[in-house]
């Protein structure tokens, strides 16, 4: 991997994490698309410089995520099927999901398809916050979460579509969205330091991830404040209109 490699995965990551699009997804379109090698340390760069991201959203949101006794008891409940089953899977995720191009764009399609769907038949009946939701609603959202450990799916189309399922306002879906990535990515990609700590500190490997985390900052601060603009005036039918093209012209490429 190439310092510019580490530069574009940044602001892949950046960009795509928070959206209902699959960062893991893009990330993996993007490493085959710059022909880097799908050697353990190219899959450990995808999930560590995650936390750049993650540090977008506790620098906008410190108040909420730091003091806030409703949202952090509400995301601590959500991040508790997270946990378990995360590690439960890790091995089977690393090994077998990530790098799967078959399984990443049939889950970017349908994906697509179901968010169409869902924008067109459901009918929200209210509009709850977070603190309104109970600490069992908040782990039903975190369950829903851990279906994204297939590629392609998407952790913030999981959690924002499950809390507005569960009545939570959009702005307050994504919202929810943006907090309970914060521990469910610090762990994973805490996890994997601690597994591959001797990959991140070979060589100029440390570098490139300083790199990828800088980018992946800076363009995730910029993507959280455009969503929550957009979400104002619209809703998600054109990021499902884009996973299905995205997917076709993918599927063309390499197919």
């Amino acid at each position: 991997m190439e310092l510019w490699h580490a530069i574009t995965l940044g602001i892949v990551e950046g960009i795509t994490e928070f959206l209902p699009i699959s960062s893991t997804g893009h990330l993996m379109l993007a490493t085959q698309l710059l022909g880097i090698a799908s050697v353990e340390f190219a899959k450990s760069f995808e999930i560590i410089i995650q936390l750049g991201a993650i540090l977008a959203v506790v620098v906008l949101y410190p108040k909420r995520l730091l003091m806030d006794k409703e949202t952090i008891l509400r995301v601590a409940a959500a991040f508790v099927p997270t946990a378990i089953l995360g590690l439960l899977f890790y091995k089977i995720i690393k090994t077998y999901l990530l790098g799967n191009l078959g399984i990443l764009l049939g889950a970017l399609f349908f994906g697509g398809i179901a968010i169409i769907l869902f924008e067109r038949y459901w009918k929200a009946t209210r509009e709850r916050t977070i603190g309104d939701l109970s600490l069992p609603e908040a782990a039903v959202i975190g369950a829903l979460q851990t279906v994204a450990f297939i590629p392609g799916v998407s952790r913030s189309a999981m959690t924002i579509f499950g809390g507005i399922g569960l009545g939570l306002s959009r702005k307050e879906a994504v919202e929810f969205s943006f907090f309970l990535a914060a521990p469910t990515m610090a762990a994973a990609a805490g996890l994997d330091i601690l597994k591959n700590y001797h990959l991140i500190l070979s060589g100029g490997n440390f570098g490139l991830l300083a790199v990828g985390f800088l980018v992946s900052f800076v363009t995730a601060a910029a993507a959280i404040k455009l969503l929550l603009r957009y979400i104002s005036t619209n809703d998600f039918v054109l990021f499902g209109v884009y996973r299905i093209i995205i997917a076709l012209v993918f599927l063309a490429v390499f197919f």
